[in-house]
């Protein structure tokens, strides 16, 4: 049969491009024309990149349709005009040889019977929507019950409690049989109704809102690009048709713009007809069912959580789906920790904060510490404070040491004003080293205490040259900050290292600093400002340029020989230089006649000296601490 769909594009959407005054809506199933009864709602699971958390639910449901004006200024109902159309109805479909136990009305029928009951329903005129009852096919008595179900988070007396749970149960009573959809489809209204009554949210941000998170949200997940498409579409023309009927309901309560926040007394009486579904459905629903009516409630609150008020899970409009949730929980849904992950994953602050109280209040498990590591892995800082403050997460050194990995500065900040022990700091710090990430490096190495340097400082050089991957800039950056305070020690444990046997020590890692920081880096680094010194006398005695070097003034000669060395240790920057460095300084002042070498033989003092006898105009700016 022919499928209409309607699909929010962008942003440019207006409040009365969705919700049109002058439209009443019901609702058209997607079904065969040759099945009786509702097919089984289609379910698209869609899967986190982490490979953790809940499976998204995506019900097919066909968008709200107008088929006639409305007659009200607020809600299209006349209880004339639709006992009217009953008795037509009754007349019409009384005529046809299908009518009776095996009837099944045709397309044309069942829409038509479903855009009344819909009227009926939300003008609660309780016996026309009673009458239309007894003539639906089983199909159409699984969308009445659908309606009805959806009705119930807008009910506001105990009136309205009576008629719409008495229409659920004579639905039941007719021959409904679909509550898995109906559950799912209603737990996902439910969840949207309460998002639009955060103070900060109307219907039209809400489309909005939707739509940009939504794509946000599959950006950040791996898998086929048609396939993430086609769940973006499903999921949007599912959301809209929950805004549709937010906006119908909202009409009809002679509110335009905003969902009217409910009071507690009235979404007691919500909860009640939900209490009341589950218990007509009895054994009908399964465990599963409740679990992916878990999921169907918790998915629009991962996207609406960043624009909800802060508190909004404490207050009145997150109250109703707390119960719902709760209910569900009751019911045997069992994937709390997985939608748990999965809100801490995307950052969904209020939803974590409802969920940790539905699993304290049903004393269910939920892993905070895991949790902790997805916010922190996709830098979620209001995620983490809660996950710390109320879940009471303790586990830092996973998080820490990932963020410190992937030089996720913020995280790393969060982590430690929050309080991490000294072995957590070192070893992040290790982290931040075997990946060279050396601004967190940087940050952290201040902080973890120099007894805990001193005692691990050959262990942290080797775990940090086993896992670098390939590159030691973090190596080389933690020995020229002089990482143990004291250069004569920070030398002699690379030293050891570069002299070591030990096979657990990296090739690359030993190759590394017996080049560059060992003893014989140093030595090496002397014979060549030796023999580099020995080149520049061979230039000046012989050399054939018509530019005689000797007829150069004094620190331009000296220009000529050092500053490339000048401005190579310049840009290396750091406390200390590397061995061969230091050599190559050490020969270069001794030659330029810098006197006793005793009281400079460290990198700023050498370099120092070799730039008091530089050019000025050719002196840069030292970066050196």
């Amino acid at each position: 049969m022919e499928k209409e769909t309607a699909v929010v594009e962008g942003t440019d959407m207006h409040l009365e491009d969705v919700f049109n005054p002058e439209e009443t809506f019901t609702v058209e199933m997607e079904t065969e024309d040759n099945e009786i009864g509702s097919p089984k709602s289609e379910i698209q699971c869609f899967s986190s990149e982490m490979g953790e958390g809940s499976n998204v639910v995506f019900s097919r449901e066909a968008p709200l349709i107008s088929k006639e004006p409305r007659v009200s200024g607020v809600c299209s109902c006349s209880s004339t005009k639709i006992k009217s159309h009953v008795v037509a109805m009754e007349s019409e479909i009384g005529d046809k040889e299908n009518f009776g136990q095996e009837k099944k009305l045709s397309k044309q029928d069942r829409i038509e019977l479903g855009r009344m009951f819909q009227s009926a329903v939300s003008c609660h005129d309780w016996k026309p929507a009673e009458s239309l009852i007894l003539l639906a096919d089983p199909q159409t008595l699984n969308d009445a019950l659908c309606i009805t179900l959806d009705s119930i988070w807008f009910l506001s007396t105990q009136q309205e409690l009576d008629g719409i749970t008495g229409l659920i149960k004579k639905i039941i009573a007719n021959g409904a049989y679909d509550f898995t959809r109906a559950a799912l489809r209603t737990s996902f209204l439910a969840s949207c109704v309460s998002a639009c009554q955060s103070q900060t949210m109307h219907l039209e941000d809400t489309v909005n809102v939707m739509a940009q998170r939504l794509k946000e949200r599959l950006k950040e997940c791996n898998g086929d690009e048609v396939l993430k498409a086609e769940a973006s579409a499903k999921v949007q023309k599912f959301t809209e048709w929950a805004l549709k009927c937010i906006g119908f309901h909202s009409r009809c309560q002679a509110n335009r713009d905003r969902v009217i926040q409910s009071s507690i007394a009235e979404i007691q009486l919500q909860l009640s007809a939900f209490k009341t579904f589950l218990d007509l459905a009895g054994n009908q629903l399964t465990g599963k069912d409740f679990t992916e009516a878990f999921d169907a409630a918790c998915f629009p609150l991962t996207l609406f959580s960043t624009s909800f008020d802060p508190g909004w899970a404490s207050g009145i409009s997150a109250a109703a789906i707390q119960g719902l949730l709760g209910m569900l929980v009751e019911g045997g849904a069992d994937n709390v920790n997985q939608c748990f992950l999965e809100a801490s994953r995307f950052g969904s602050t209020e939803l974590v904060r409802i969920l940790l109280q539905i699993a304290h209040w049903n004393s269910l498990d939920v892993d905070v510490d895991l949790a902790l590591g997805f916010a922190s892995h996709y830098c979620k800082i209001g995620t983490m404070e809660c996950l710390v403050e109320e879940g009471n997460a303790i586990a830092f050194l996973g998080p820490l040491m990932r963020a410190a990995e992937r030089g996720c500065m913020q995280v790393v900040q969060w982590f430690v004003k929050r309080g991490c022990r000294d072995m957590e700091l070192c070893l992040a710090l290790t982290a931040a080293t075997s990946s060279s990430q050396v601004d967190v490096a940087g940050y952290l190495l201040p902080h973890v205490p120099h007894h805990v340097l001193a005692a691990l400082s050959i262990e942290i050089l080797k775990a940090a040259g086993e896992r670098s991957g390939g590159s030691l800039d973090g190596v080389a950056f933690l020995l020229r900050s002089d990482f143990l305070g004291d250069p004569t020690a920070t030398y002699a444990v690379a030293d050891s290292i570069a002299r070591s046997d030990d096979e657990s020590v990296a090739p690359e890692l030993r190759a590394f600093l017996r080049e560059h920081w060992s003893e014989a880096a140093y030595l090496d680094g002397l014979k060549q400002g030796q023999e580099h010194y020995l080149n520049l006398v061979r230039v000046l005695n012989w050399g054939g340029s018509p530019i005689s070097l000797r007829d150069l003034p004094g620190p331009l000669r000296v220009a000529v020989a050092y500053l490339p060395l000048y401005r190579e240790c310049v840009a290396t920057g750091g406390h200390i230089f590397s061995q061969k460095q230091r050599g190559q300084l050490v020969e270069a002042v001794r030659k330029l006649g810098g006197g006793s070498l005793e009281d400079v033989s460290q990198g700023k003092e050498l370099l120092a000296v070799l730039e008091h006898y530089l050019p000025p105009f050719l002196v840069h700016t030292r970066s050196m601490p």
